[in-house]
C-alpha cells in the first residue's frame, strides 16, 4: 500500500483524449514529405505550445501567415478547426474515471490548454462533468511545467501535493510535479494506471 492520496488530478490531451495535430494538416497537404516539412517548421508543437501558455490566437496566427504567406490558408486551419486534431477518446481511461467518481474520489485536472481551443472543446466532453475543478493553462497564463501552476493547482483544488495523484504523459510534467512534493503517475496505457490506481487504493 502507497501514501493515502485524497485527490486525483488528470492530464487531459494524451491521458484522456488523443491529439495530434498531423490529424488534421494531413487532410490540406496531401505530400508526406511537405507535411513533415510543415509540422517541423511551421505549425510546430513548440508553436502551438506558446499559445498553451497564453498568448494570444489572433496573434500567433498573423504572424505566422507573414513568416509563410504561401500556407496562409492551411495556417488558418490551425485557428478554426482545432477539434479536427482530437479524434477520439484514450482507449480504457474514461472509465477509469467513471470508477473513480462511482467511488466519490475528488477528481481534478491540470491541462497545458489554448484558452479559445479548451472553450470550443470542453462542451463535447461530459466526462469532465465529474471533475470539481480544471485549471487551464491558457487562463492562467502558465503553464507545465512551471512549480507555479502546481502551486497554483495546489490552492485551487485545496490539497497539499502529497495529497494529490497526478497523472500525465509528459515525462517534464511529471518531474516537475515530484519535484513539488506530489505523487506522479507517468501515463502510456490505462491497464499500468488501473494498477497504480489499485495500489494506493483507490479502486478496488
Amino acid at each position: 500500500m502507497k501514501a493515502p492520496i485524497k485527490a486525483v488530478v488528470f492530464d487531459v490531451g494524451k491521458v484522456l483524449i488523443r491529439w495530434d495535430m498531423r490529424l488534421l494538416f494531413a487532410k490540406l497537404i496531401r505530400d508526406p514529405a511537405e507535411l513533415d516539412w510543415f509540422l517541423a517548421n511551421v505549425v510546430t508543437e513548440e508553436w502551438h505550445f506558446e499559445h498553451d501558455a497564453g498568448r494570444e490566437l489572433a496573434e500567433m496566427v498573423a504572424e505566422k501567415k507573414l513568416q509563410f504567406p504561401d500556407h496562409a490558408h492551411i495556417i488558418e486551419a490551425y485557428a478554426t478547426r482545432f477539434l479536427e486534431t482530437i479524434p477520439g477518446h484514450i482507449p480504457g481511461t474514461h472509465e477509469l474515471v467513471e470508477r473513480l467518481a462511482a467511488r466519490d474520489v475528488p477528481l481534478y485536472a491540470l491541462t497545458n490548454f489554448a484558452v479559445p481551443f479548451w472553450a470550443e472543446f470542453r462542451p463535447t466532453e461530459p466526462i469532465f462533468d465529474h471533475f470539481r475543478d480544471i485549471v487551464v493553462s491558457g487562463q492562467e497564463k502558465m503553464a507545465k511545467p512551471d512549480p507555479a501552476i502546481y502551486a497554483l493547482s495546489e490552492e485551487r483544488f485545496g490539497y497539499p501535493g502529497h495529497e494529490l495523484l497526478f497523472i500525465d504523459d509528459n515525462p517534464a510534467n511529471i518531474k516537475a510535479a515530484r519535484e513539488c512534493g506530489w505523487n506522479a503517475h507517468h501515463f502510456h496505457d490505462a491497464k499500468s494506471l488501473e494498477a497504480d490506481l489499485k495500489a494506493y487504493g483507490l479502486l478496488d
